[in-house]
């Protein structure tokens, strides 16, 4: 018999991609609701994407692997 399929998690695949290099991106959080409330510095850059660091990307990898 041979090895069973690990299924891909949908949640995380909707909210993270792995790039050709192999990185995993991401976009920040707390960007869409509530923005009057942040100054204009911490908005622009909650808008702006970013790389999952360590561990965490390796996970990410085996989560939402194809």
């Amino acid at each position: 018999m041979g090895k069973v399929k690990i299924k891909t998690h949908k949640a995380s695949a909707k909210r993270f991609t792995v790039t050709a290099g192999g990185k995993v991106k991401m976009f920040h959080s707390s960007h869409r609701h509530k923005t009057g409330l942040k100054d204009a510095k911490r908005a622009r850059h909650l808008r702006s994407s970013t790389f999952v660091q360590g561990k965490m990307a390796e996970n990410l990898k085996a989560m939402i692997q194809k």
